[in-house]
């Protein structure tokens, strides 16, 4: 599942991000209201956690924008306003759910997944599939020629954005841009050894392997079809 957190608080979002990425989503984090309607226009999100209070472009504004242009994705509003009637503004702006900050992380991430389950009034494709190769991004579950593959959190983030890009080379750049979010040394083997992992638990086993290694450039997920 790929999440935008539109925070202007950098000390939350980081600790917010972290959170999210160590649960298995894929978060990406914008600081200002105006960087947020751009990623919302140009991105397909399956989930907005934003602040109310933010630089630019308030969130209500995010919200009542995205709800016009008939974006549906589920959104999550947090903010300090916590009085009933901020919470009705809040959701007549076309929020799913409002969290009053300060707010447990446990429940951010219980309210976000009861919005995922619930599910929206135009609902996306919840399946990623390659060959015979599928996973469900709502019960976070991977099969392979219909036998099940448990995979840790990371894996499963790391497998999840190897199949959105499926046919195309992924730079070990991007990988820990997008799934790890740190700057590691670039002779860290960290990428190397999930890799390895996840290609035991995907490829062992079957005739067709799907995860390959592109010498000098990356990695592909790929029907040899």
């Amino acid at each position: 599942m790929r999440l935008l957190l539109v925070e202007d608080d950098l000390e939350a979002a980081a600790y917010m991000v972290k959170g999210l990425k160590e649960s298995g989503y894929v978060a990406d984090h914008v600081a200002d209201g105006r960087e947020a309607l751009y990623r919302v226009a140009a991105e397909n999100y399956d989930a907005v956690i934003v602040d109310r209070m933010l630089p630019g472009v308030d969130g209500l504004t995010i919200v009542r924008t995205m709800r016009s242009a008939g974006n549906h994705a589920p959104v999550l509003i947090l903010s300090a306003l916590g009085d009933v009637d901020d919470r009705v503004k809040g959701l007549r702006a076309g929020g799913d759910d409002y969290l009053v900050k300060p707010y447990a992380f446990a429940e951010l991430l219980a309210r976000l997944e009861a919005l995922l389950r619930r599910g929206r009034a135009d609902p996306p494709d919840t399946t990623l599939k390659i060959a015979d190769l599928e996973m469900d991004l709502v019960a976070r579950t991977v099969k392979r020629a219909g036998k099940p593959i448990e995979l840790k959190p990371k894996e499963f983030a790391l497998l999840e954005y190897l199949m959105r890009h499926a046919g195309h080379v992924v730079t070990r750049t991007m990988l820990l841009e997008n799934v790890w979010d740190y700057s590691f040394d670039p002779q860290t083997n960290v990428i190397d050894v999930h890799i390895s992992r996840l290609r035991q638990k995907i490829d062992k086993g079957h005739d067709k392997p799907l995860l390959a290694t592109i010498r000098g450039a990356g990695y592909s997920l790929r029907d040899s079809n």
